[in-house]
């Protein structure tokens, strides 16, 4: 192939290809990293349609602009964006408004703003936070107004309402999981360790201003206090102890094998917390349809309207998605007000949120305040255009919406929680490994398998060793696993649920544009110390006796391996070193 040219976009001009023309110009510092792909963000393009290949390097960030004169011709974003209903801080209702949304829409671009950072190509940050959400911030403070205030205020509740040890993967809107080892510390998830997904501010809202409507394809459309749906004499109370799981859950790894979709929202790179369970108290939905006098109309979908505020392609919404009437039906949806015993944290979607059943966590809508029975699925982008399943023929340059498959129900999944990949166990020949499975849709794991050797040979998880079995929830478990290996080995996790469902073995197997749903089994790998094998125990105890550091794994050792004399000794009661003819 020929050495291709190369082309910046931004200048447009080609710059020299060959060794005399380069024989000036030093290498970049991290040149061998690019070389190597692990500045994968870096690299050019290579176009080899043409008769010779060209080079299409990165562009640069566009410089900041605005154009002042446009964004102040819209109006005064305090008289355009003020407060909707007095006690909902942070809240702009953006559906019944069209020319509010034009307004917002003019303002977001009548400026660029910095890139989000790139991570999925590069480097993950070393802090916590991981990721600032920088676009989200801006926009929040580009359109001003009752939104002016919610990243910090956001920001405030996280730091009240959540662990002090949890990982803030995005900062705004705020996505966080726990640690590993609170992740399946106990089989019901406290409030202030359950993963949280956000897909804009919080809204902070007075729950005696409260108020939500449940009008479109009803009736009666009605419009309700939190009062009337807790009066038992009207709605019959529902508990229901209820796991939500994102779609995003252990996407690392697929990040890790092959980078996919960015968005407005960068893809945060969730570990295996973006998962908890919890006992939620409220009433199905189905009975607050039925007190409207029911659907009407070919009504077949319910719409949520979410107080928070979304942004897609610099259009500006509220978050809304849909479930079918079906799923309703079946008394699988639940308005409710209470999280583990308490007031649902503001977080959580105070004063009152949707929880569905099975489904993926992005259609339990939080900070309700209106459902809307339509006729078909909602056309709503993060519906619509967003939490798709791609085939893996599908990527940047060809996918469209249709090409996806709307995730609802979740598939069985499981992880390890302990121990964590690239960790050296040691041990007396068997592994203590912990972890969760779930499967959505009603179903549940049934049995959990481990394997110390790839997923060559698996063992059943015992049953005493599963926390109880529900409908709606994961099973948190514990292995001793069996290990006679010395050195590397591979861990690998899977589930299988009730109707037999199981998961796929490779995480290629189950990568996808969308970087959603990473269902294959889990596999992690640790390095093995197998203490009941006496060469080891002796070592161990040298490394003690002499001191030695043991950690980390590659740290070069600090004292003879063996004597000389022990050395010659071997070679004089065994074959010879080398063979003579």
């Amino acid at each position: 192939m020929a050495t291709p040219k190369v082309i910046h976009p931004q200048i447009n001009d080609y710059l020299p290809n060959t060794f005399e023309d380069l024989k000036d110009i030093k290498n970049r510092p991290d040149e061998w990293k690019i070389e190597q792909g692990l500045s994968g963000a870096q690299l050019p393009f290579i176009d080899q349609t043409g008769k010779e290949p060209i080079a299409i390097h990165p562009s640069k960030p566009a410089v900041p602009t605005k154009d002042d004169d446009a964004i102040k011709a819209v109006g005064d974003p305090n008289e355009l964006f003020q407060m909707e209903r007095p006690g909902w801080k942070g809240y702009v209702e953006w559906e019944a408004y069209p020319e509010k949304k034009k307004q917002g829409h003019k303002i977001l671009t009548s400026q660029n703003f910095p890139p989000n950072p790139e991570f999925q190509m590069g480097p993950i940050p070393d802090t916590n936070p991981v990721l600032p959400g920088t676009h989200w911030k801006m926009w929040h403070h580009a359109l001003g107004g009752e939104l002016t205030d919610v990243p910090e205020d956001s920001w405030k509740t996280v730091l009240k309402e959540k662990h002090p040890e949890m990982l803030h993967l995005l900062q705004f809107p705020y996505n966080g999981e726990p640690p590993k080892r609170l992740v399946t510390d106990k089989a019901i998830t406290p409030n202030s360790l359950h993963f949280v997904r956000n897909h804009g501010g919080i809204p902070l809202i007075d729950q005696d201003k409260f108020s939500f409507t449940m009008d479109g394809l009803v009736k009666n459309p009605t419009e309700f206090t939190l009062a009337d749906l807790m009066d038992e004499s009207r709605f019959p109370r529902v508990e229901k102890y209820v796991t939500i799981q994102c779609s995003g859950t252990r996407r690392i790894e697929q990040i890790s094998l092959y980078p996919g979709q960015g968005d407005e929202v960068p893809q945060a790179p969730w570990a295996e917390g973006a998962i908890g369970t919890a006992k939620y108290v409220g009433i199905s939905l189905k009975k607050v349809i039925k007190a409207c006098g029911g659907l009407i109309n070919g009504g077949k979908h319910l719409e949520f309207y979410g107080a928070d505020t979304y942004f897609k392609d610099n259009e500006v919404m509220n978050y809304l998605v849909s479930v079918p009437w079906s799923k309703v039906k079946a008394n699988e949806v639940l308005l409710a007000w209470e999280m583990n015993g308490e007031p649902l944290p503001a977080i959580h979607g105070y004063p009152l949120r949707v929880v569905v059943l099975g489904y993926i966590g992005a259609r339990s809508v939080k900070w309700l305040y209106r459902i809307k029975a339509i006729e078909n699925p909602t056309l709503a982008p993060v519906q619509s255009k967003e939490y798709l399943y791609f085939n893996q023929q599908i990527g940047k340059f060809n996918q469209s919406p249709v090409d996806g498959i709307q995730i609802q129900e979740m598939p069985v999944s499981s992880a390890i929680m302990s121990p964590w990949t690239k960790q050296v166990i040691i041990h007396n020949g068997k592994i203590n490994c912990k972890g969760w499975a779930y499967s959505g849709g009603g179903r549940w794991p049934e049995r959990v398998e481990l394997s110390a050797d790839g997923g060559f040979s698996w063992y059943a998880v015992p049953l005493e060793n599963l926390s109880e079995k529900r409908k709606w929830t994961w099973r948190t478990w514990s292995f001793d696993l069996p290990c006679d290996v010395e050195g590397w080995v591979e861990i690998v996790c899977r589930c299988w649920d009730n109707s037999l469902n199981t998961q796929p073995l490779t995480v290629r197997a189950a990568w996808n544009w969308g970087l959603h749903v990473t269902s294959s089994a889990h596999r992690i790998s640790v390095y093995s110390v197998n203490k009941t094998r006496a060469k080891t125990a002796e070592k161990l105890k040298k490394f003690a006796e002499t001191g030695s550091p043991l950690a980390p794994l590659t740290w070069p050792e600090e004292f003879p391996n063996i004597t000389w004399d022990a050395y010659k000794k071997f070679w004089a009661e065994n074959e010879p070193r080398d063979v003579d003819e």
